[in-house]
């Protein structure tokens, strides 16, 4: 008859057709398992092509709406008229580029003092 802690020594020493110990196993089934639950999860979910056309559709209007903006901004900001010292008075006092100079004044209806106040703050 075998003694008790032969049983343990006997379970312990099992092994697979892979040589590996079945508490092994266990361990890394138990981790894909894990895995498969977070992964059928997201595999449920399926986006049809109607909805994937409709949300394409919204994101073009709305780039569309944001460029025609854009497009009437700059027209607008091209009819204000700033004066010549003015650009060179915030060029040479702040340092920056004509164009963005220009961009200041024309954001600020031609207004100088503003516009040098925008540019410091």
């Amino acid at each position: 008859m075998a003694a008790e802690g032969d049983v343990d020594l006997e379970l312990e020493a099992d092994e697979n057709c892979t040589g590996k110990p079945v508490e092994k196993l266990r361990k890394h089934d138990s981790g894909a398992a894990d895995l498969e639950r977070v992964t059928d999860y997201a595999e449920e979910k399926e986006i049809s092509s109607s909805d994937l056309e409709t949300a394409m559709s919204v994101i073009g209007d709305r780039r569309s709406r944001e460029q025609k903006a854009k497009q009437e901004r700059e027209r607008e900001l091209a009819k204000v008229t700033i004066k010549k010292d003015d650009v060179e008075l915030i060029m040479t006092e702040m340092e920056i580029p004509r164009a963005v100079a220009e961009r200041s004044l024309r954001e600020h209806m031609g207004n100088l003092v503003e516009a040098l106040i925008a540019l410091t703050n």
